[in-house]
């Protein structure tokens, strides 16, 4: 484990690596939210049309496999286009500071002065923290980058194809275990139980209000589910 910086608390997120991990959470919490969702649609939906469990297994099976495989494929795209502009920008400011030395140290300079500090204080800081790292020093300020901290397109696709394979177990075990009778009930419940959850840590992560992300995850998948099971009993009834 990395050593917190002189002076951090313990519960602060000073830790080297700390964009990785929201990364990692941040793609897990909404895997297995993309997993409840369209996994119990489907289900939900094949189950209006029939009580016969195979199609519901099968299509189950089908959205679990195609859906994982997609979000894995979306996070890796999306983190490798960051992690692609995030690294074009290091090689540009590491040109930059060996081409012109003496300007990037006065927008260094410029750039505390902004932040409040008076000239002789920005002019000591800028000149220390050049002698000690001046890539890390100006990726810090202009960009908000860390070199080492880099997020991992990887890690990304790895976490969500696993949540949304976590998350689609959940409503398949409840439709296909329960009671013919009740298991279209049960697995309302089961997904919005479930759906408050990850709204709950979504929220967390990204600091937002829980009450308002909770209500907002769960009304949306109530929708979800109730058109799915609307679209499936019409079709059962017009073939049956």
């Amino acid at each position: 484990m990395t050593d917190s910086p002189a002076g951090a608390h313990p519960d602060e997120p000073h830790r080297q690596g700390l964009s990785q991990r929201l990364n990692w959470l941040r793609a897990g919490v909404l895997g297995a939210n993309d997993g409840i969702v369209s996994t119990a649609a489907v289900v939900v939906g094949v189950a209006g049309a029939t009580s016969d469990v195979g199609p519901v297994l099968i299509a189950g099976l089908a959205a679990l496999v195609g859906g994982a495989i997609s979000m894995a494929l979306g996070e890796y795209v999306s983190v490798s286009s960051q992690r692609d502009s995030e690294h074009a920008l290091i090689q540009k400011e590491r040109r930059e500071l060996a081409e012109e030395p003496e300007a990037e140290l006065a927008e260094l300079i410029g750039l505390y002065e902004a932040q409040g500090l008076s000239r002789d204080t920005a002019t000591r800081v800028a000149t220390e923290l050049t002698a000690s790292d001046a890539l890390k020093a100006h990726l810090s300020v202009e960009l908000n980058i860390d070199a080492d901290d880099v997020v991992s397109p990887w890690a990304a696709a790895f976490a969500s194809a696993v949540a949304f394979t976590v998350g689609a177990i959940l409503p398949m075990l409840t439709i296909l275990l329960a009671p013919v009778e009740v298991r279209v009930p049960l697995t309302f419940v089961a997904v919005l139980i479930a759906l408050a959850v990850t709204g709950y840590l979504a929220a967390w992560i990204g600091g937002a209000r829980r009450g308002r992300a909770i209500l907002r995850t769960v009304i949306g998948g109530a929708l979800a589910l109730g058109a799915t099971y609307a679209v499936g009993a019409l079709f059962g009834v017009a073939a049956g």
